[in-house]
């Protein structure tokens, strides 16, 4: 009988332990395909490129119940490259996202870690690029970050309940620089909006020499921009009619002292003078189009101004982007998509690579002022 009971004992607790995991969720996508571009450094490219319409990533999620209204959870969520195994985000193993955090259904979500800023959070979902198109649909060099380029280390975040459709949040992103709070440091707000066929969101940002110390909230291999402040402010409209859905997003971006960036924004120096400033004025319309539930199409246009201040004087150039995409699905976790986009740039000559045309995740910067870039891609989600 003791046998019986000590036996009946283990496998209750056993069983209490297996519950006790089934708040753990496993997730990924691997999304890849074919890449050309008729124009990277004057000669057409054929890639095969992992990640655009969604990063290829693994994750792991959890939550834990802790009694009245109250819950633990976590999140890490790796990026990597199906093309060739390799690790995303500059080698991080979860470059993603990592984070803990409490949530409770009354007051709201405080989470830390490595995590996505409010433009990426409230406003970035109102774009294309932000929501079912991806990488290529981004507004030039990503300038606003809608296309989440970069994520914000040692951060603290809060998210809201949801009001009737409203909520809003912020983030601050710690400097970790003796003596000097504001190198290296970054913080942004945002709200939204969701209620029946209506959706909208803003956000602003502030980033204040990021990229400038490998530790503080955003590292060099992470930084799109190096400059001692970028702001960024957006706010975005989404209206469903029937299958159709309709957006228009505005976004401004704002450098002061720009110094370089990624591989490409490194060589945007005048030839005369220093850069005092650049900013930006992105313009979107999309939209989408449900044709059956498998199926729907979608396209873009995005209009961009510049400003380029040197102390040699200044130029106005212009970007015009337009995108088009379409996506079968074979089922709920299996689809494939055609997207392509091409890109003309105008106004003023800056004397600088900005005179010529260059599409997020295209094979490079065109050999002159026009880019056109198509991609086919099987995408898969578990």
């Amino acid at each position: 009988m003791k046998k019986i009971i000590l036996t009946a004992g283990l496998l209750s607790g056993i069983a209490g332990m297996a519950q006790a995991q089934t708040n753990v969720t496993i997730y990924g996508v691997i999304d890849l395909g074919m890449n050309y571009t008729n124009n990277d450094g004057g000669k057409s490219v054929v890639q095969l490129q992992s990640g655009y319409a969604q990063g290829s990533r693994l994750g792991f999620k959890g939550n834990e119940d802790l009694g009245d209204g109250l819950s633990a959870l976590f999140q890490i969520e790796n990026g990597f490259s199906a093309d060739t195994g390799k690790l995303g985000q500059g080698g991080l193993l979860f470059g993603r996202q990592a984070l803990v955090g409490l949530s409770s259904k009354t007051t709201g979500t405080i989470t830390l870690g490595r995590q996505y800023d409010s433009v990426v959070d409230y406003l970035a979902p109102m774009t294309a690029n932000g929501n079912w198109a991806g990488y290529l649909f981004s507004h030039p060099l990503d300038n606003d970050n809608t296309d989440n380029s970069f994520r914000i280390n040692n951060s603290v975040k809060y998210a809201s309940p949801t009001f009737s459709g409203f909520q809003f949040g912020g983030l601050y992103g710690f400097g970790e620089v003796a003596g000097d709070n504001t190198k290296n440091r970054t913080y942004s707000l945002g709200a939204s909006y969701a209620n029946g066929p209506l959706s909208a969101g803003l956000a602003y940002m502030n980033l204040s020499r990021v990229g400038t110390t490998a530790n503080g909230s955003i590292t060099p291999t992470d930084a799109n921009f190096l400059a001692d402040k970028q702001k960024i402010f957006g706010a975005g409209i989404n209206y469903t009619i029937g299958a159709a859905t309709l957006g228009f997003v505005y976004t401004s971006t704002n450098l002061t002292n720009p110094t370089g960036g990624n591989a490409y924004i490194n060589s945007f120096a005048p030839v005369l003078g220093t850069l005092s400033s650049l900013k930006f004025r992105n313009y979107e319309i999309n939209a989408k189009y449900q044709f059956t539930p498998a199926f729907y199409a979608g396209a873009i246009y995005t209009y961009t101004q510049a400003k380029y201040d040197t102390t040699a004087g200044n130029a106005k150039p212009k970007w015009s982007n337009l995108g088009l995409m379409a996506d079968y699905n074979f089922s709920k976790r299996t689809d494939i998509y055609l997207q392509g986009v091409y890109q003309k740039v105008g106004g003023d000559l800056t004397g600088s690579s900005l005179d010529q045309a260059y599409i997020p995740g295209s094979g490079g910067p065109s050999g002159n002022d026009k880019q056109f870039a198509i991609r086919a891609a099987l995408r898969h989600k578990f």
